[in-house]
């Protein structure tokens, strides 16, 4: 029996019992004195409603215990002794904040050590752990990293994007971690921002479907097993339609415009029980989203009947008067009354705390304000059984990286490859082809990744385990394989050549091309290398979007849109050698120029490539 498990009856036996003090119990201690006051309280009574449990918990708490709920707070501003003092409410790791070493069982101890400093407090209240596990638990060397979304969109599977939300929540709760902020529903119109491959695709149809991610997160119901974890729908709303494509910028739209091709993804993101909506940094026709009470309270809250938590994003309130660098109570009071229940800060926490204190002090934010904050933080602790079992599932840390989920993150790739052209030349045979591989992202694990992997930008190189394309072309192929990244060497004896170019790894805002998406002048030379071998070249481009390549294509013999497969190469491969035979579609209207974007279907530009388009080996 789990740890867990026997952590659960007993307190079903004893449910008077309060944090350490439980925990002190189990483990045959004596019960801390700073627990005593909170024994005999219903909240602590997992047979009762959910409701009458945060009733009674905010009864007992004080301004200051309510305020701190409302904080969340990066692991690297404030460790386990200073988010108690603060009451806290949850902690984060960002891109690439990780302990050292970086592997599972660091994480496990790291989530214990602020969950036993929380719950060794007068209430006893748990932390909520948040990390950005987008495309898989990301931070963690050794996980499984999945395609990015925009290769997901590509599968046109909810189920399968289900079974990788479930796959990746198992990874994430055996470190202990409760939420991630994912999926990203924007709906991305601008392949010049740096986040398009966050997006599923340029439909709200689309990205509607792939909401199933939140049950594979969730579970059923929040909560109702082992593995469940918190999902958010991000970033409310528009984010995907700015602009230029420039990253946290201004949506130039009407209402009905927003509401048409924005809202739709968050509509049924709410209607599939959604714990978190997180608030986007850009603005709409000039007003910032997290300063918006319209679209927060009247809309998100009320229209859609929201009834979870709203968290900012990254230090987004120090935006509102336009200065960066300094908190303001007036930032923390538009924030707080536009609806923001969470404010997630990497620094000036005890600043916001203070301001926030002194706002509802004055009657500037009303109590009311806070109470619903509150209330809807603790909802959704109790609903995830925190309050039972509060620390990390080890008996889980078997899953991380493990086979199985490799094999479906496998799958994943090869269903989201996308067949744009083919000249007769794939596929490739794996017993009689003699290949020359080349290019920049062909044996590189960090390359094919993409963003948000390790680190919040990512970065090139032997990043973390995995499988590159070169290592699934070579582990498929009978034949003599010849790799060299720049196509030194190449010659007519070759059957075939593939050339595996795109992007280097990039995130928010670093990732914005206002001035052009064509290849880069090594990845061109590479393969005007192999073409003038006069052997068959094949193109497979590793990119987060859609690139400028309408005056090359016409010099390649097939070419095979990857997307970022993350660390399971082999599924390239399998699509290559006709192990799979390809049935992605374009996520995205595939430009005829740069000069072209914005282009998305349905607005009457020629594109190279239609949205939906896609070829097969059986057509």
């Amino acid at each position: 029996m789990s740890h867990r498990a026997t952590g659960s009856r007993l307190r079903r036996l004893v449910p008077a019992m309060a944090g350490m003090a439980a925990a002190a119990l189990l483990s045959g201690a004596a019960a801390p004195a700073a627990a005593q006051p909170s024994f005999w309280g219903d909240y602590r009574d997992s047979w009762l409603s959910t409701q009458r449990r945060v009733d009674d918990l905010m009864s007992r708490m004080s301004l200051q215990d309510k305020l701190g709920q409302m904080v969340q707070i990066t692991r690297g501003a404030a460790g386990p002794t200073e988010v108690a003092s603060h009451r806290i409410g949850s902690v984060l790791s960002g891109g690439g904040s990780s302990p050292s070493p970086n592997t599972p069982e660091a994480w496990a101890d790291m989530y214990d050590g602020y969950q036993r400093s929380a719950l060794d407090t007068p209430l006893g209240i748990p932390i909520l752990y948040g990390v950005d596990a987008v495309h898989g638990h990301n931070n963690v060397r050794g996980a499984t990293i999945f395609p990015h979304n925009i290769g997901l969109g590509a599968t046109r599977n909810p189920e399968l994007v289900r079974r990788i939300g479930a796959a990746t929540a198992e990874e994430v709760a055996a470190t202990g971690v409760d939420w991630t902020f994912s999926p990203c529903l924007c709906v991305a119109r601008d392949d010049r921002w740096g986040r398009t491959y966050e997006s599923f695709g340029e439909t709200p149809e689309l990205a509607s479907s792939m909401t199933s991610e939140i049950r594979g997160y969730q579970g059923a119901v929040l909560g109702g097993d082992p593995t469940s974890i918190m999902a958010t729908a991000k970033h409310y709303v528009g984010d995907g339609g700015t602009t230029g494509g420039t990253d946290q910028g201004n949506t130039q739209l009407s209402e009905q415009e927003l509401r048409r091709i924005h809202l739709p993804p968050f509509r049924e993101a709410v209607e599939r029980g959604v714990g978190s909506v997180m608030v986007s940094y850009s603005s709409w026709n000039g007003d910032k989203l997290h300063a918006h009470d319209y679209l927060i309270n009247d809309v998100l809250k009320g229209e859609l009947g929201f009834d979870g938590i709203v968290l900012s994003d990254y230090n987004a309130v120090h935006q509102l008067d336009g200065n960066d660098n300094t908190l303001t109570a007036s930032e923390v009071r538009v924030a707080v009354n536009a609806g923001l229940d969470m404010i997630m800060l990497s620094k000036d926490h005890g600043k916001f705390l203070d301001h926030l204190r002194r706002e509802v002090e004055s009657g500037r934010v009303p109590m009311r304000r806070i109470d619903d904050a509150t209330r809807r933080i603790l909802t959704k602790k109790f609903e995830l059984g925190l309050f039972e079992r509060p620390f990390a599932q080890r008996e889980l840390l078997s899953t991380v990286g493990s086979q199985e989920h490799r094999q479906l993150a496998r799958q994943a790739v090869r269903e989201s490859q996308v067949l744009l052209k083919n000249e007769g030349v794939l596929p490739l045979s794996s017993g009689t082809d003699k290949l020359f591989v080349a290019g920049s992202n062909a044996d590189d694990i960090g390359n094919q990744s993409g963003g948000w992997t390790i680190s919040w930008q990512g970065s090139s190189g032997d990043i973390t385990e995995g499988t590159t394309i070169l290592e699934g072309i070579r582990q498929l192929s009978d034949s003599s394989v010849t790799y060299n990244r720049h196509g030194d060497g190449i010659n007519s004896s070759y059957d075939a050549a593939v050339a595996v170019v795109g992007e280097k790894p990039y995130a928010e805002y670093q990732g914005d091309r206002p001035n052009g998406l064509a290849l880069s002048q090594e990845d061109l030379n590479t393969i005007d290398k192999l073409r003038s071998s006069g052997v068959p070249v094949i193109v497979v481009l590793a990119s987060g979007r859609p690139m400028d390549i309408a005056s090359e294509v016409g010099n390649w013999d097939a070419l095979l849109a990857s997307w970022l497969p993350g660390t399971q190469g082999g599924g390239v491969a399998d699509v290559l050698f006709g192990e799979y035979n390809p049935t992605g579609e374009l996520p995205m209207t595939w430009m005829r120029s740069f000069d072209q974007q914005p282009i998305n279907t349905g607005d009457d530009k020629d594109p190279l490539y239609p949205y939906g388009y896609g070829l097969s080996y059986r057509e």
